[in-house]
């Protein structure tokens, strides 16, 4: 795999912050700061002129609020103003998506990718996975994604506080570092 041309720029990836999240179908969420926290990167990112990856679900799932042509296949407000890249997928990674995110990070010089959105464990926590794998120096941003309860093999349900809590052990220093939206905003302010 060819590696990431530059360590120093830094692109902001956030990953499927829909309306279609809002739906109660998903169930109980944690994270209540997380839109708000995506809001202030992004804010970042923008003011800065650096580059700002936008990812959206389209569903191929019938009855899926996610699904193009619905309304929850919008990106929230906020969300949804300027970028550099607007990547549709219909799997869990952004580096399976259209345009092919690697080929215009590598095109952009961009080294380094910081992770956000909707859900923690699911297209977030693959999309770092594979950032991390491509060779891109990889920041989770924790606080800047939210998930819901899921049910566990037996049917017990795990609370999505713990999902979260799991998914940052997994990529911490294997995928990725794991830090907090005032971490993130800190260093690029120092």
């Amino acid at each position: 795999m060819p590696s990431p041309s530059s360590p120093r720029r830094s692109a902001l990836i956030v990953v499927d912050v829909q309306t279609g999240f809002d739906d109660p179908r998903w169930g109980a969420r944690d994270n209540p700061d997380c839109e708000a926290n995506i809001l202030a990167l992004l804010r970042s990112w923008r003011d800065a002129g650096d580059p700002v990856v936008l990812v959206r679900h389209d569903s191929v799932s019938e009855g899926s609020p996610l699904r193009p042509g619905q309304p929850g296949n919008a990106l929230k407000p906020g969300v949804d103003g300027a970028h550099d890249l607007l990547v549709s997928k219909n799997v869990n990674s952004a580096f399976y998506g259209d345009p092919d995110l690697h080929a215009w990070l590598q095109a952009q010089g961009v080294g380094s990718v910081v992770v956000c959105g909707i859900q923690t464990n699911k297209c977030c926590e693959t999309t770092a996975r594979m950032a991390g794998n491509l060779g891109y120096d990889t920041t989770f941003v924790l606080d800047a994604t939210h998930t819901f309860d899921a049910p566990d093999l037996d049917g017990a349900t795990i609370p999505a506080a713990e999902l979260a809590r799991v998914t940052a052990a997994n990529l911490h220093g294997e995928f990725a570092t794991v830090r907090s939206t005032a971490e993130v905003l800190g260093a690029r302010d120092a």
